[in-house]
């Protein structure tokens, strides 16, 4: 998992089945300093984030876990809005 930034979303009207009526967001990866790193990615959002919100994204096949995806050809998920991060 990672933490990332909803900078944008995406609209694709033919898509694989598995994705029907999931919202799909593009996610630009930070650090645990919340500074961007440069990779940005699209994923399947199950927690209702929004622009701008810092969440965690999950990878591979624990993304595909998250919410209702179950067998989704997803490799990303949102599966939570952080609230804070602490760093030491």
């Amino acid at each position: 998992m990672h933490l990332g930034r909803v900078i944008g979303t995406v609209v694709s009207t033919s898509k694989d089945p598995s994705l029907t009526g999931s919202k799909l967001l593009i996610v630009a990866r930070l650090t645990p300093q919340l500074e961007p790193t440069g990779f940005t990615e699209i994923a399947v959002d199950t927690v209702g984030a929004g622009w701008g919100e810092t969440v965690i994204v999950a990878k591979g096949s624990g993304a595909r876990m998250a919410g209702t995806l179950g067998k989704s050809v997803s490799d990303a998920a949102i599966v939570g809005i952080v609230d804070t991060v602490e760093t030491h």
